[in-house]
């Protein structure tokens, strides 16, 4: 039966292949938009463009209105900036989503998280949701990410059910987040491997990600959080050469040993953070805890209690990309 959803950040990366699945299957969708693009790019796709932003309560409410699903995919996922415009976007704008969804009596509310909400400096090896989130994750996207998982975690209740989906690592077609950030510092000579690049890493492609969301929709228990991925694990180097391969993109064989970029990262950090200094530092924290060492998850609760399988492989994955013009 079909249903009608909200759809916030539907015009980025996952929000837009979210609401392809959506009216594939028949349901009437509205997306809340800030700009004339944006709108134009959820209309394409299906989509009833809602003006707004996620400061705009009102606006949401409206849009909401005789929904039955919200699915809050909107976020900021750059690697750094103003700690307040983070705090804005994910902290309190997830706060907004939740009072917009009381005020317009929607009974469920679905939130795209991430594995990032565990970084605080320890590895993350084989996690479920059963590792608690750090008292002292890292700053800026890690942060104010665990911030919102835990206000949607806290405001189940029975007239609003609301369930967290966590993927690592999202890539597939039309892919305008990690693989084409990796393919800008490749073209601009930024690109160097973490410690060679050969560890263990968790993936998922972004259908997968949209089956996660549809069934935690209709399953999910309230209150819960649940890891998505493509299976088990795979070596992050040949898989992002395998992407972006596919992409046209050669990757280079330049690398720096972890302690290195680790080093680099807090010192940079610390400067950019005392002088107040423009654009990003050479490296991040964030950047190497995710993507400089091992980060594997663990997605047995989905499967067992969402009936999630994850059917995109990785092989049809790479099969199904696109080349995409440099």
């Amino acid at each position: 039966m079909s249903q009608r959803v909200f759809v916030t950040g539907g015009s980025g990366y996952v929000g837009r292949n979210l609401i392809r699945h959506l009216c594939a299957r028949g349901d009437t969708v509205r997306a809340l938009v800030r700009t004339d693009s944006s709108a134009a790019v959820v209309e394409a796709l299906g989509a009833e463009s809602v003006r707004g932003g996620l400061d705009d309560i009102s606006a949401m409410r409206v849009g909401m209105a005789g929904c039955n699903v919200i699915f809050h995919a909107a976020a900021r996922v750059d690697e750094w900036g103003p700690k307040q415009d983070f705090e804005r976007d994910n902290v309190d704008g997830t706060h907004n989503v939740i009072t917009a969804a009381r005020a317009a009596g929607v009974p469920c509310l679905v939130h795209v998280s991430t594995e990032a909400v565990l970084a605080d400096g320890r590895p993350i090896r084989d996690a479920d949701e059963s590792r608690p989130r750090p008292q002292h994750p890292l700053p800026r996207y890690p942060a104010t990410k665990a911030a919102s998982e835990a206000l949607v975690v806290a405001a189940n209740e029975p007239a609003l059910r609301t369930v967290v989906i966590r993927p690592r690592l999202i890539w597939g077609n039309d892919d305008t987040s990690v693989a084409a950030q990796l393919e800008t510092a490749i073209l601009a000579g930024r690109f160097m491997w973490i410690g060679g690049g050969r560890y263990p890493t968790s993936t998922c492609h972004v259908d997968n990600l949209c089956e996660g969301l549809l069934l935690a929709a209709e399953k999910g228990r309230g209150g819960e959080i649940y890891f998505v991925t493509d299976g088990e694990p795979v070596e992050l180097r040949s898989f992002i050469t395998a992407l972006l391969r596919a992409r046209g993109v050669r990757v280079p064989d330049k690398s720096v040993p972890h302690a290195v970029a680790l080093a680099l990262a807090m010192v940079t950090e610390a400067l950019w953070e005392r002088l107040h200094l423009k654009g990003h530092p050479p490296a991040t924290r964030t950047a190497v805890r995710l993507f400089g060492e091992s980060v594997t998850v663990r997605d047995d609760k989905a499967r067992r209690e969402l009936g999630y399988v994850g059917h995109v492989s990785r092989d049809e994955g790479l099969r199904r990309l696109s080349v995409t013009p440099a």
